[in-house]
């Protein structure tokens, strides 16, 4: 049996600290990140790993950084065997890495080379790959570039956005994590050095990349559309306001294109059909099925023509 400190933060944290609660080892400490200034009234706000730990009764600590010395003390007192990190946000210093006797290991929303750093979703579903998955990996100092010990991969859907893929990453890291326990305790599990082909970096999401050119293709927006879903949503201008866009696909090469679609500008609204609104793209058409002005509710295509009144629509721009 294992004493297991874990590391994490954010919700995708959460499915991996309710299995391990759920495993026959011992929950020694949780670390998360302190709390912070959320929303309107940016009032102080508990991250998701803390709320669970909270019920959970579990011991929890939240030191602003690993290297003081009264969080290492700390760390060192709840005597771990491992300690498990799921996006945890904050650097392991030397003395955290070397103290637990079986080490600190992370699990990642990607298949380790491809997508080191801190979107490995988002920039997976930019990029159009087929497939992700998760990895289980020794920390050492760089970044994400520690030996594998366990991948598990999955297809990307077609129509997947970023939220779903979020969620089905989570539960599979946890189930990756748990079914490597024992392994890992038995020293059954061979660290495989990750390769130095193939590595690619998954920058941070800046809100700026949600802004849609309507002169890119629409295969490549269509990806845009489903990697900013939930966070922080592809955006264009409409008459001036602002226009979110949380759904849209391709319009299939073989299904009916509207009149004069190929002399539209980029950015034109070609009308309401195919189940949503025609978007002339700079190669192809999108149709956009869910919308949402800014200050209101969103709503499905047909909805928002029905608001806006088909007149105002067709022929007008995005953008």
């Amino acid at each position: 049996m294992l004493r297991i400190v874990f590391a994490g933060t954010p919700e995708f944290a959460v499915p991996t600290l309710h299995a391990l609660a759920d495993s026959r080892q011992v929950l020694a400490g949780v670390l998360t990140q302190p709390d912070r200034p959320a929303g309107r009234g940016r009032a102080l706000r508990e991250s998701p790993v803390k709320r669970l730990a909270r019920q959970l009764e579990l011991p929890l600590s939240q030191p602003a950084g690993l290297s003081d010395p009264q969080a290492l003390a700390a760390l060192a007192a709840w005597r771990p065997d491992l300690l498990v990190v799921v996006a945890y946000g904050l650097i392991l210093p030397a003395a955290v890495l070397s103290l637990p006797r079986f080490g600190c290991v992370n699990i990642h929303a990607s298949l380790l080379p491809r997508w080191r750093g801190a979107a490995p979703i988002q920039r997976a579903l930019l990029a159009g790959d087929v497939e992700t998955g998760v990895t289980l990996m020794q920390i050492e100092a760089g970044l994400d570039t520690g030996p594998v010990l366990a991948q598990q991969r999955i297809p990307i859907d077609a129509d997947a956005t970023s939220g779903q893929l979020h969620e089905r990453l989570a539960q599979l890291g946890a189930a990756l994590l748990v079914a490597n326990l024992e392994p890992l305790q038995a020293g059954l599990l061979a660290p495989t050095p990750q390769s130095n082909q193939g590595v690619t970096y998954a920058a941070k999401i800046a809100k700026a990349e949600a802004q849609l050119g309507w002169g890119l293709p629409a295969a490549h927006i269509g990806r845009q559309v489903r990697a900013f879903n939930p966070w922080p949503v592809a955006e264009t201008l409409w008459q001036g306001q602002q226009l979110r866009i949380w759904e849209a696909r391709v319009l299939e090469e073989s299904a009916a294109a509207a009149p004069c679609a190929d002399r539209a500008p980029p950015g034109t609204i070609l009308g309401l059909a195919q189940g949503g609104l025609l978007v002339q793209c700079g190669q192809g058409l999108l149709v956009l099925t869910k919308l949402q002005l800014a200050g209101r509710r969103a709503v499905t295509a047909r909805e928002f023509a029905g608001a806006s009144g088909a007149g105002a629509l067709a022929g007008s721009r995005l953008g």
